[in-house]
C-alpha cells in the first residue's frame, strides 16, 4: 500500500464521519487480535471453575458493554464451528451440539425468552460440570481479580506486543479501535491507557502470576515507570 493510497483512505473516513486507524497486516488487525487472548482465558477459566455469569459480570462491571459469553451469544455460538455434534471438544461444542447457538436459538451459555432476556440455565451448569469431569478437571474458586488479570490483562499484553511488530503506530491508536469498534468504557480510557492507569508493574505482575510471557515493551516500560508506546 502506497503512502497515497494510505492517506486518501484516511481523508475517506473522515470525510464519512469514520474514525480510522492505521493497521499493519497481522492475524485479526488490532481489534480481534487483541480479542482472541481474551475469549482464550474467558473459555479455560470457565473449565477451571468459574461460571459465565460471573465472567460476564466482572467485565460489565468493569464497564464493558457485555462479558465474553453475553457476546458469544449475540454473535452466534455457532461461528466457526466444526458441524460435526459427535465431536465434542471444548464446552462450546458441547453447547453447539445442543443447538444452543445463542440468542437466534433462544439457547446459548444463557437461555433467552421471547424478548431475548437472557437468565441463567440449569443445563449448561450441568454441560459445564460433565465436560469438566471428562476432562479430569476439579473446580476450583475463582476470584474476580484472576478474571481481570487473565482476560484483561492478556489484553493489554497483545496489544503491546502488535506495537513492537509495528502492527499499530501508537498506543493511543490501539485505545481508539477499542472505544469506537469494541465497546471498551470511553472513561477507561482504552485499554493501553488503562494499563497505565492501573499501574504497569501490577499489570505486568498479574501477568507473571498467572504464567503468561510478557510483552518486552511492556515489561521495560514497568520497571523504567515509562509509558508503553
Amino acid at each position: 500500500v502506497t503512502p497515497a493510497t494510505t492517506a486518501t483512505v484516511m481523508a475517506l473516513a473522515k470525510k464519512i464521519r469514520q474514525v480510522a486507524v492505521v493497521a499493519g497486516v497481522t492475524y485479526g488487525f488490532i481489534g480481534n487480535r487483541m480479542l482472541m487472548p481474551r475469549q482464550v482465558e474467558a473459555t479455560k477459566l470457565l473449565l477451571e471453575g468459574a461460571s459465565p455469569e460471573q465472567i460476564d459480570r466482572v467485565h460489565v462491571a468493569f464497564g464493558m458493554p457485555m462479558g465474553p459469553f453475553q457476546m458469544s451469544d449475540l454473535a452466534g455460538v455457532d461461528i466457526g464451528w466444526h458441524r460435526d455434534p459427535s465431536r465434542i471438544e471444548n464446552i462450546r461444542d458441547a453447547l453447539a451440539a445442543e443447538n444452543r447457538w445463542g440468542q437466534k436459538t433462544k439457547a446459548g451459555f444463557y437461555d433467552y425468552d421471547e424478548k431475548r432476556t437472557p437468565s441463567n440455565s440449569p443445563r449448561v451448569a450441568e454441560i459445564i460440570d460433565d465436560f469438566r469431569a471428562k476432562s479430569g478437571v476439579t473446580p476450583r474458586e475463582i476470584s474476580d481479580e484472576e478474571i481481570v488479570a487473565r482476560t484483561l490483562y492478556t489484553m493489554v499484553n497483545e496489544g503491546a506486543l502488535i506495537l513492537e511488530e509495528g502492527k499499530a503506530q501508537r498506543a493511543s491508536d490501539v485505545d481508539v479501535v477499542w472505544i469506537y469498534g469494541y465497546g471498551w468504557p470511553v472513561y477507561r480510557g482504552g485499554p493501553m491507557f488503562w494499563a497505565q492507569s492501573e499501574g504497569l508493574p501490577k499489570v505486568v505482575a498479574g501477568l507473571e502470576k498467572y504464567g503468561f510471557p510478557v510483552a518486552k515493551s511492556l515489561k521495560d516500560a514497568a520497571a523504567s515507570g515509562g509509558k508503553i508506546k
